[in-house]
């Protein structure tokens, strides 16, 4: 079996997490780093612990006949370009969220990608979670029996105690509450309910704390969804407040409701009504890349490829449907109105 070969656009934090990452899949070797910095080769190679070839030139990069896979960890903003370029060269292309800041940039992603027949990843990890893939098997053994209500709530905050804060206040760094994490809940949600959404409002807020000063957008949004089918969902997004990290997860179905990693369900007999019930699981309780569940997530798509075959989860096509729905709810933050999904056809 011929090893895939990664080549990783953009040298930051979120890129060592993942080149660190690759270096544990089988089959897989970190081949070509790609950076506008000055960087030594040698030095580069032995920070990294794998023998990568150095360029400054991404086109360069993408000509590059022996790489297989193109990991995108560029500030959000140059993600299109990059994407589009990738998939014109025939590479299968993981892209860091967001995908784009904006709708018209993602639908070109896609369509590039359709195009080149080439596979595409998106970093919406946490579904590879284990607080994710409990909920997702709560949910698939019946235990809450039919959803019809949902919230998932992101809280980290980001201000200037954190690496990504220089970049992330900027309207073309961060983007929103949403696009800068707050989708990671937005995409958990969609992954519970199971159901298309048809309509969103959102409304949107900035903390007067000096800390969150420098935002250029509203880092708070709350965002009601109306889904097919008649269910309903809310997603809250802070990265301005003042707490620990925490991934709030409530679903409440016609057999039992989860909290978290808590549950009430009248599909298992002898439970109290009156005291939920634990389950025992890692949770989503850092927003620190070497936290997230990476691993996973890059074996599937190494074995996705191989197999010719749609990678689950976080395929391109998935997250562009949750990215959707992003820019959907920053529209009606926006214009102050509800937005339907059919305005992003």
């Amino acid at each position: 079996m011929r090893a895939l070969r990664v080549g990783v656009v953009g040298l930051g934090w979120v890129a060592g997490a993942h080149i660190e990452t690759w270096k544990s899949v089988p089959g897989v070797t970190v081949a070509a780093v790609c950076d506008v910095r000055p960087l030594d080769e040698g030095e580069l190679q032995k920070s990294l612990g794998v023998p990568v070839k150095l360029y400054s030139d991404y086109r360069a990069m993408l000509a590059a006949p022996t790489l297989d896979i193109i990991d995108i960890c560029t500030p959000n903003k140059f993600h299109p370009e990059q994407a589009i370029l990738a998939a014109q060269a025939g590479k299968n292309i993981f892209i860091e969220k967001p995908i784009a800041l904006g709708y018209d940039d993602a639908k070109a992603i896609k369509l590039a990608i359709a195009k080149a027949k080439v596979k595409a990843c998106a970093g919406l990890e946490c579904r590879f979670s284990k607080q994710f893939i409990m909920m997702k098997s709560v949910i698939d053994e019946g235990l809450l029996g039919d959803l019809h209500y949902g919230e998932i709530d992101y809280y980290h905050g980001i201000g200037p105690w954190y690496g990504q804060y220089a970049w992330n206040v900027k309207k073309d760094g961060g983007g929103s509450a949403l696009l800068s994490a707050g989708c990671h809940a937005l995409d958990g949600l969609l992954l519970a309910m199971q159901a298309p959404v048809i309509e969103v409002t959102s409304y949107s807020a900035k903390s007067t704390s000096p800390h969150f000063a420098e935002y250029e957008y509203p880092p708070c949004s709350v965002t009601i969804l109306k889904f097919e089918g008649g269910k309903i969902g809310k997603v809250s997004a802070s990265i301005d407040c003042l707490q620990p990290y925490y991934f709030h997860v409530h679903l409440v179905g016609s057999k039992g409701s989860l909290l978290d990693d808590k549950i009430y369900s009248e599909k298992i007999a002898g439970l109290v009504k009156e005291k939920w019930s634990s389950l025992s699981t890692a949770m989503l309780s850092s927003g620190d890349v070497t936290d997230h569940p990476y691993k996973p997530q890059f074996e599937a798509f190494a074995t996705a490829i191989r197999a010719n075959a749609t990678m689950p989860l976080t395929d391109f096509d998935t997250a562009f449907e949750s990215f959707r729905v992003v820019y959907a709810a920053d529209r009606s933050a926006a214009e102050g109105r509800p937005v339907r999904l059919s305005e992003f056809a």
